[in-house]
C-alpha cells in the first residue's frame, strides 16, 4: 500500500482538471499548487534519504504498478490538452482564464508529459521509447530524445553540453543557450548516425526529419479541427513545457563539471556530478527524477529503484522549490554557490 504514494504524481493534472472544470480564479490553481503550495510543503516535510533493501528493489523492479503509472500519463495528458483545445471555440473563456489554462496546461505537458517521456526513453523495449516520443510530441520537443539519450549522457558537466548549466550562468541565458545548442546538437547527431550507417538524408532511419513531419502535422490539425485560436495556444503550450524541461536542465548540474585527465578526456560521470534531493513531495512529484546523481550512474535503472549516494551535492530544497528560486538569479546564486566545490568553479 505505500507504493500508492506515487499516485501523487498525478497531482499537477488533476489540478488543471479542477481550473477547466471550475474555470474563473481556478484556472490558476495549477501554476499556484505547483510553485507556491508545493514549495511550502516541501519545507515543511522531512527529507527521506533512505534506500530500499536488496529484497525491496527485487521486488518493485518486478512490479508492473510502477510501469502502469507511467503509461496512464499518456492518455491523461492528451487528454487534458486536447479538451483545452476542443473547448476554445465554444467555452467562451474570457482572456485571464484562457491565460491560466494556457500556463496550466503547459505545466502538465512538463511535469507529466517531457518528464515521464524522460523515463520512458531511457527503457529498453521500443515500444516503451515510442510512447515516451509521444510524450514529447505535443511540447514540440521530440529532438529532446535524441540529444539527451545520445549527448547529455555522455557529456553532462561539460562545457560540451548544451544541457549543463555553467557557474554563475542564470536561467534565463540558459534557456536560449540550452535550446538552440540542443536541437543543433541533435541534427548534428542525427546526421553522424545516418553517415555512420551510409544512409540518405531521406531515410526512414532519420529520425529528425520524422520529428518534423509528425509535430508538423499535429500542428496542423489543430489548425483543422480547432481553429486558429486553439493553434497558438497549442504552441504556446508546447513551448511553456519546454520551458519548464529546461529550468529543470538548469538546476540538475549547475555549476558541476568534470575534470580533464591526462588523456585530454574527460573524466568518467560519477555521483558528484548531478544535484540530488530527498525531499520526498517532489521525489513523488516528478518520478524520482530529483535522484538525478543515481540516474547518471545507471541510466536504465527504473526511477522506483533510485538510490541516494552520500558522496552525490544535496540541494538544500526540492526541485519543484528550486526551480522557483532559479527565477531569481541573486537569490540562487546566493544559494548555490557555496555548495559547488571550489575545484568545480
Amino acid at each position: 500500500m505505500k507504493d500508492l504514494k506515487y499516485l501523487v504524481a498525478y497531482s499537477i493534472p488533476v489540478a488543471a482538471i479542477i481550473g477547466l472544470v471550475l474555470r474563473s480564479y481556478w484556472t490558476y490553481f495549477t501554476p499556484v499548487f505547483a510553485f507556491v503550495l508545493v514549495p511550502i510543503l516541501e519545507i515543511i516535510m522531512p527529507q527521506d534519504p533512505n534506500n530500499l533493501s536488496e529484497v525491496e528493489a527485487t521486488s518493485r523492479a518486478k512490479n508492473l504498478f510502477f510501469d502502469i503509472l507511467l503509461y496512464l500519463n499518456l492518455p491523461l495528458v492528451y487528454g487534458i490538452l486536447l479538451w483545452f483545445l476542443w473547448s476554445i471555440s465554444w467555452a467562451e473563456y474570457n482572456t485571464s482564464e484562457l491565460i491560466g489554462l494556457t500556463f496550466s496546461i503547459g505545466i502538465v505537458l512538463g511535469s507529466n508529459g517531457i518528464n515521464v517521456a524522460h523515463e520512458l526513453g531511457h527503457r529498453t523495449t521500443q515500444w516503451e521509447k515510442a510512447l515516451g516520443k509521444l510524450l514529447l510530441l505535443p511540447a514540440l520537443y521530440m529532438h529532446f530524445y535524441i540529444e539527451h539519450n545520445f549527448g547529455h549522457h555522455q557529456k553532462a558537466a561539460t562545457k560540451e553540453d548544451p544541457a549543463s548549466a555553467k557557474y554563475n550562468q542564470s536561467v534565463y541565458t540558459f534557456w536560449v543557450t540550452s535550446i538552440i545548442r540542443q536541437y543543433g546538437s541533435a541534427w548534428k547527431l542525427q546526421m553522424g548516425l545516418l553517415a555512420r550507417e551510409k544512409r540518405a538524408f531521406f531515410s526512414l532511419k532519420n529520425d529528425m526529419f520524422l520529428y518534423l513531419l509528425l509535430q508538423g502535422s499535429y500542428l496542423v490539425l489543430v489548425l483543422f479541427f480547432f481553429g486558429s485560436t486553439a493553434l497558438w495556444i497549442a504552441i504556446i503550450i508546447g513551448f511553456t513545457g519546454a520551458l519548464l524541461l529546461e529550468t529543470i536542465n538548469y538546476i540538475e548540474h549547475y555549476g558541476l563539471s568534470r575534470s580533464k585527465t591526462q588523456t585530454g578526456r574527460y573524466e568518467r560521470m560519477q555521483e558528484i556530478h548531478s544535484w540530488n534531493s530527498n525531499h520526498v513531495l517532489g521525489r513523488l512529484m516528478l518520478y524520482e527524477l530529483t535522484r538525478h546523481s543515481d540516474h547518471h550512474y545507471r541510466a536504465h535503472k527504473k526511477y522506483q529503484l533510485l538510490d541516494c549516494h552520500e558522496s552525490s551535492p544535496q540541494m538544500p530544497f526540492g526541485y519543484p522549490t528550486s526551480m522557483v528560486i532559479s527565477l531569481l538569479p541573486p537569490l540562487w546564486f546566493a544559494v548555490m554557490n557555496k555548495r559547488i566545490p571550489e575545484y568545480m568553479k
